[in-house]
């Protein structure tokens, strides 16, 4: 223990006692404890390899490779996950639906999700577009407007992808509710906008 921390005994104290005095406080100079000055010295060692090797063997240590590494292979641990649960991301038969249960639940996500504060309760845009007219900018139709809800909007507008956020039956009960607002009338509807005409 006296090799490891090189400690003087108490009854040895006077001979390491300094001349600080503060109001009857008195210091000892006592000397840094071996292991851990062995412990910094290994840090700066430790810290010296890692530069050498960062400036000098970039092609082996480059943080760039890593990330592109690890997010290639993140997107292979997804497209895996796709594979081994199909029922979950298959759109192939997304369909309308159109009975009253459904849309109900629909207007329930509807308002819940937040979308209400970018298109209104009514549908009639504010932030977003208007959602009763039949000008789409992303295309109308059950599959678009599921594909929109699923991927996001236009990049820089604000709407976000939810397939993270909604399940797939969550996104086509949203979906057919959008579209049975088709030709209401909002109190304030906004201009219409974007260049695909669709009507249900």
């Amino acid at each position: 223990m006296k090799s490891m921390t090189k400690a003087h005994d108490l009854g040895s104290e006077d001979e390491i006692l300094t001349d600080h005095d503060y109001d009857g406080i008195k210091e000892l100079d006592n000397v840094l404890p071996p292991w851990w000055l062995y412990g910094f010295y290994i840090t700066i060692a430790i810290g010296i390899f890692y530069y050498v090797q960062v400036f000098t063997n970039s092609e082996k240590y480059s943080q760039e490779k890593e990330y592109a590494a690890e997010v290639e292979q993140g997107k292979k641990e997804v497209e895996a996950y796709k594979a081994a649960n199909p029922d979950l991301f298959n759109t192939d038969n997304i369909e309308l639906l159109t009975d009253a249960a459904s849309l109900n639940k629909g207007k329930e996500l509807f308002a819940s999700k937040t979308c209400t504060a970018c298109h209104l309760a009514d549908l009639g845009g504010s932030i977003g577009p208007n959602l009763t007219d039949d000008h789409w900018i992303l295309g109308g139709g059950v599959k678009n407007i599921f594909n929109t809800l699923t991927k996001g909007g236009r990049p820089g507008k604000g709407m976000i992808a939810w397939e993270g956020t909604l399940s797939v039956e969550e996104r086509q009960l949203l979906a057919s509710y959008i579209i049975s607002m088709q030709g209401t009338t909002p109190a304030n509807p906004k201009p219409a906008e974007g260049d695909i005409i669709w009507s249900k």
